[in-house]
């Protein structure tokens, strides 16, 4: 599915990943990369168990090492990894699929900072005494 994310997030995974490690992350891009690490894990289960079917099947291999209870283990196990991994896959597609196209997202607008100038008036506290004058004293 990683056509897919690059479609709806612009960009390559790799750099999808760099942006989803930086501090404006999109928490759906973040979402996103997470399904998508999740169903790269159950991904590999399914190739593992298969991979492990697949040898103990070889036709060079003995009879008399078939097992009935480890090929029955390996069918739950890999009816497991596969019903994950189709929940991964749909997540993920659902996810996407909500996303807005890159043509209808908000792009940022970047506002020119604006200086506000003013005069200050006249100060109303009284004018600072002449050099050399007394204070006066406060009862």
């Amino acid at each position: 599915m990683d056509g897919e994310l690059q479609e709806v997030f612009g960009a390559p995974v790799s750099d999808l990943n760099e942006a989803a490690a930086g501090p404006d992350a999109s928490p759906a891009l973040a979402r996103a990369l997470e399904y998508r690490s999740f169903l790269a894990l159950t991904e590999e289960q399914v190739t593992r168990v298969r991979d492990r079917v697949h040898a103990d099947m070889r036709p060079d291999r003995d009879m008399g090492e078939l097992s009935a209870d480890k090929l029955r283990f390996d069918a739950q196990w890999l009816e497991a990894a596969l019903e994950a991994r189709d929940g991964y896959r749909t997540a993920l597609g659902e996810l996407l699929h909500t996303m807005p196209s890159l043509d209808q997202r908000p792009r940022p607008v970047r506002m020119a900072q604006l200086r506000a100038t003013t005069t200050l008036a006249p100060s109303a506290a009284p004018a600072p005494p002449p050099a050399g004058a007394a204070r006066a004293r406060r009862p």
